[in-house]
């Protein structure tokens, strides 16, 4: 969608209106009944009908025609066949045997046949200048770019240095050449049939020498400046190009748009096609579409000539649409049966003509002001890469083995990562999730504990018994060896240290006897268990965060493989989170256009935008709308496109354009 089609979508509408009208003006004869009734199945009707087909041919055009189908803009060949189809480009002046209505109302149908082709070509026209104004602001902004660094001057320099050769040998050539035809035409045939035979090469030698020495004197006084300034000027002037054919295309734009199709029809009010009404607003939209095919004609024309500023374009296309032949004859009243015929081959001369003329000579002026083509930038690195060709392809054959090997060893690489870092660890994550007890984190064995605290507590009691601590030395009983064995689960030693206290007096003596020794291992023993309920609180603390710890495992894999992902989608094509970034930031710079486009025209002094202005604006909002595709809502989409449509009519003022541009910002800030 854009505005060219909503614009040609509007005026094909108000048409379809004066159809309707037109239709309500004229009693239904047999000629007329049978050809409006789509569903009549009368034969005896039918046969009444001596014009029949000429009518239903136009009918089956217009409604071929309509902005309402599929296609809303046909192609130019499309309209260059169904014109032919019409038959409006013989001048004949239709069947004499039918009646005056019937006549009338072929009439009526073969003016809105043209009325509709007018539309379709105002609309080819518009939407060529815009996709031809659109990429201009991409070459302006390269040479910016080229223009803002003296080493990217340099590098333009290079790139442009074998056309510089070419052309300056051309020249020397060319001279040459006209010297020695000047010189030869000055003999007579004889000496120049014996030049030609012997001394004709020499000849032509010695004044490319002279060539060369006149063109080095007057380069020597020309160039005064650096090759760097020159290619600097060169580049400006090329930039300059580019903006003064943005600026004609865009009042061609903006003329088109203000002053092409005004049918004088409200698309409100019924009143306006009623009555003496009705006849007013035929006679004028059928003028108007006469002065708007003049329009049109005009301004493909002078649009692509820059040697003519803005202002001096739009005065050449009015001052040539006031003193049309054809518009003056149509605005003098006087009746013409054969004024449709005349606007179709005008229209058709146009699709012929003037529409390739034009596109090829703004095509011709883009590229030759425009950025250089792929090979002129990019012949210094294919030059050397062919130049080296050979030399790379001597070493891969002489190192097959080692390229092979090394890609034998990537491609292991990449297998062992996948499995060791991306399918293993999601399968120890899965696992955990499932309890799996392969899957469980383990610091130590489930029974080490239970085995070490039960001989602790053996070596504990038996040692208790062997020494016993009570008042008369009497053995322990089953109630003090209960006891112990619960203090001991609870870690309370004290039968053990008190041994080992008494020991610590006489070493020698428990060291003889074994006590001080095996007192000392009971406490190694103790310290073992304690480090190993340690180690059971360790234990027990990983796998609460066991799941924690296999997804620590899997993240590493994960982000290498994010980072491969985004970078090969960057290198090969675009992400939708990039593009998505990428179109946010383009929005804001069209918004910062628009917003100066409207700025600028509210310095001038102006309440309305001029038609460069209008133009400007116009390509602007297309990128706009064409930029925010896709990035809203569908019904937060209809209304960004109200509001975009309401940018774009003038009738508001520049004050209430910038109003609407905020808006714009505030409203759809989210998405856009």
């Amino acid at each position: 969608m854009s505005f060219v089609i909503d614009e040609v979508r509007r005026i094909d509408a108000q048409l379809d209106r004066l159809q309707l009208s037109a239709t309500a003006d004229y009693p239904l004869t047999p000629l007329i009944r049978a050809a409006t009734d789509w569903h009549s199945e009368d034969s005896s009707e039918i046969a009444l009908a001596t014009n029949l087909e000429r009518i239903s041919q136009l009918q089956a055009i217009i409604k071929s025609l309509s902005s309402a189908s599929s296609r809303p803009l046909l192609r130019r060949g499309r309209l260059q066949e169904l014109i032919r189809q019409s038959g409006l480009l013989e001048l004949s002046s239709g069947a004499s045997d039918i009646d005056e209505v019937s006549q009338k109302y072929e009439t009526e149908l073969e003016w809105l046949l043209v009325g509709k082709i007018t539309v379709q070509v105002y609309g080819l026209i518009l939407s060529s200048l815009v996709d031809q104004t659109i990429p201009l602001s991409n070459d302006i902004w390269y040479w910016d770019e080229i223009l803002g660094s003296r080493r990217n001057t340099g590098l333009y320099f290079v790139q442009t240095s074998p056309l510089r050769l070419w052309n300056w040998s051309n020249d020397i050539y060319q001279d040459a050449r006209r010297r020695l035809d000047h010189l030869i035409s000055r003999n007579d045939n004889n000496v120049a049939t014996s030049q030609a035979l012997s001394n004709r090469w020499r000849q032509f030698y010695g004044l490319v020498k002279q060539s060369l020495r006149d063109r080095s004197l007057a380069d020597l006084h020309a160039n005064v400046l650096t090759p760097l300034t020159m290619v600097r000027s060169e580049m400006r002037s090329k930039q300059n190009n580019l903006k003064r054919l943005r600026e004609m295309s865009a009042s061609g734009i903006g003329v088109l748009m203000d002053e092409g199709l005004n049918l004088y029809i409200d698309d409100e009010d019924d009143h306006s096609l009623s009555g003496r009404n009705r006849d007013t607003s035929r006679d004028l939209w059928q003028n108007t579409l006469g002065k708007s095919i003049a329009l049109m004609e005009n301004v493909l024309r002078n649009v692509t000539s820059l040697d003519s500023g803005v202002s001096e374009f739009e005065d050449t296309v009015f001052v040539s649409v006031e003193k049309d032949s054809e518009v003056v004859l149509f605005q003098s009243g006087e009746e013409m049966p054969a004024k449709p015929a005349i606007l179709v081959e005008r229209l058709d001369h146009i699709l012929c003509e003037h529409i390739p003329d034009q596109q090829s000579k703004s095509n011709s002026l883009a590229r030759q002001s425009g950025k250089p083509s792929v090979l002129v930038r990019y012949w210094l690195p294919t030059t050397m890469l062919v130049f080296f060709s050979g030399t790379i392809l001597q070493v891969a054959v002489h190192r097959k083995a080692e390229i092979l090997t090394w890609i034998r060893d990537l491609n292991a690489t990449v297998i062992d990562f996948w499995y060791n870092w991306i399918v293993e660890p999601a399968k120890k994550v899965i696992g955990t999730i499932r309890h799996d007890e392969d899957s469980e984190i383990a610091i130590m064995s489930k029974e080490s504990l239970e085995g070490d605290r039960a001989s602790l507590e053996r070596m504990v009691v038996d040692f208790a018994i062997d020494n016993p601590n009570t008042a008369d030395g009497k053995p322990l009983g089953e109630a003090e060896i209960g006891i112990v064995r619960a203090k001991v689960k609870e870690g309370d030693l004290t039968p053990v240290l008190i041994a080992y206290e008494r020991d610590l007096r006489k070493p020698f003596v428990g060291t003889v006897r074994g006590d001080l020794v095996r007192a000392l291992l009971i406490q190694v023993q103790k310290t073992k268990v304690d480090v190993e309920v340690a180690l059971g609180g360790i234990d027990a603390l990983l796998k609460s965060q066991e799941l924690v710890f296999g997804f620590v495992g899997l993240t590493p894999g994960i982000l290498v493989c994010l980072g491969i992902s985004r970078w090969l989608g960057g290198f090969f094509g675009s992400r939708p989170s990039w593009t998505m970034g990428i179109k946010q930031g383009r929005v804001v710079r069209l918004l910062r256009n628009i917003n100066r486009v409207l700025t600028v025209s509210l310095a001038s002094g102006g309440p309305m935008l001029s038609y460069k202005e209008r133009g400007l604006l116009l390509c602007e909002v297309q990128i706009l709308r064409q930029t925010a595709q896709g990035m809203l809502p569908g019904e937060i989409n209809r209304e960004f496109l109200e509001d975009v449509n309401d940018l774009v009519d003038v009738r508001t003022g520049i004050e209430q354009q910038l109003r609407i541009v905020e808006r714009v910002r505030w409203a759809y800030a989210k998405w856009l």
